[in-house]
């Protein structure tokens, strides 16, 4: 497995480009394959989990092809015929049972493992299944699979409401990718509007859906019988700005430029990161950031949309062990996702964990070490307390980074940090 060695304690100064997001490709990626003919997705990142979503798209029989370079993917679902997600691939990342809700939409039978992914947390699929169930699915598990099909004779699902409970990015994706093909009207209650469900509902309204709602918590979806293919350009990485946001913040000399961001879909997160004393300045799809010289802390809360984050609560709390006094990060929608707080104690960090809240107390200086993380937040938290931290560092199982950092270690290095890949450790025997 490859590590990264960081050199630390040195300013971010110049300009980093934002890649495509990830959260926002995959379910553009399965919408794809309700299509009668061929769509082109560009802005889509080279990253692990997008190679194996084309896998897992694959297996069915549709044509996928990626080129990496020019960040553009061809999906034509035209040679469908193997209505399965199998556990080997699904287990690699839980966003493959998005297959679930596209194969029953499509065909009205789909055959799909129960999902994987991080290694942390209790994340069931209970509202995906049940939510099919009161829009007409007959539902069952088989040996480890989730097998989803119309009633005998059935021309489609027979629609109705559902209301999620709570509020589910992954459960809203599903119910619409099994709904928006047929004759009925479902309506899902409480969806989620994050901005990832928001692209998926332009794209498939491009592409001939009928859906009522978009932006609300309240979506209205008209079944039509056929949708087309269209090429459509995915939104920048919220969760990747927001990251390096926080991470040129964290040393005093830091002078950074992000380019190709969307700012409107931080949501509240940008008056959380002013209350540190950050310098940050919008132009169109630009953010100029400046550090501060003595940062505030600032408590956070995870919410749902527009709320801060749970995707960037580690690297929040990463900052506040820079911060001039005692911080919370509190954790409301994954409650035990701290895996990384043992990590940044064995850097010097003075943080401990009260139930679903990480207490900080700061400022603490970072020396460098050898560190693990377990899931892709925790990843990238460590290498930003690595880049603080002074002397030398091992981050161990970057794995975890490669499935949602597109070419994370280039970016920073241009903006001069110091981070070498190394190829090959074997810290776990």
């Amino acid at each position: 497995m490859d590590k990264f060695v960081i050199e630390g304690g040195v300013p971010l100064k110049g300009e980093i480009r934002i890649s495509g997001s990830k959260n926002a490709a995959l379910p553009l990626m399965a919408a794809a394959l309700l299509a009668d003919g061929k769509t082109t997705l560009r802005n889509i990142p080279a990253l692990h989990d997008i190679l194996t979503f084309n896998n897992v798209m694959r297996v069915t029989g549709a044509r996928v092809e990626f080129e990496a370079a020019s960040e553009t993917l061809t999906i034509d679902p035209e040679n469908i015929y193997y209505p399965e997600a199998p556990y080997e691939l699904v287990r690699k990342m839980r966003a493959s049972f998005y297959m679930l809700g596209a194969l029953l939409g499509r065909g009205g039978y789909a055959r799909v493992s129960l999902p994987g992914g991080c290694a942390w947390g209790p994340r069931p699929v209970d509202l995906h299944l049940e939510g099919m169930k009161a829009f007409g699915a007959n539902i069952r598990l088989e040996e480890g699979y989730v097998v989803a099909e119309l009633p005998e004779k059935a021309n489609g699902l027979s629609g109705g409401q559902y209301k999620l409970s709570p509020s589910s990015v992954g459960a809203t994706v599903n119910l619409l990718l099994a709904t928006v093909k047929g004759t009925a009207t479902a309506v899902i209650e409480n969806a989620a509007k994050e901005p990832d469900v928001v692209q998926l509902c332009h794209f498939l309204t491009q592409m001939g859906a009928n859906i009522d709602g978009i932006g609300t918590s309240t979506l209205r979806i008209q079944g039509v019988s056929s949708l087309k293919g269209v090429t459509f350009d995915n939104a920048p990485d919220r969760i990747e700005t927001g990251t390096f946001m926080i991470l040129a913040a964290m040393h005093p000399e830091s002078q950074l430029t992000l380019t190709n961001t969307a700012p409107d879909d931080l949501g509240f997160f940008t008056d959380w990161f002013r209350k540190t004393g950050a310098e940050i300045t919008i132009e169109g799809s630009s953010i100029h950031l400046k550090a501060p010289q003595t940062i505030q802390p600032v408590s956070v809360i995870t919410e749902i949309y527009p709320g801060f984050p749970t995707d960037l609560q580690a690297q929040w709390a990463t900052l506040m062990t820079q911060a001039e006094g005692e911080s919370h990060v509190t954790d409301t929608i994954y409650p035990d996702r701290f895996s990384y707080v043992p990590e940044l104690a064995r850097l010097g960090a003075n943080i401990k964990v009260r139930n679903n809240t990480a207490v900080i107390k700061g400022k603490t200086p970072l020396s460098g070490t050898s560190i693990m993380s377990t899931d892709l937040r925790a990843s990238v938290s460590l290498v930003m307390a690595a880049m603080c931290a002074s002397g030398r560092s091992e981050v161990l199982r970057v794995y975890h980074l490669d499935r949602g950092y597109a070419r994370l270690e280039e970016k920073l290095n241009q903006a001069g940090a110091r981070i070498t890949r190394v190829n090959g450790d074997v810290e776990e025997a």
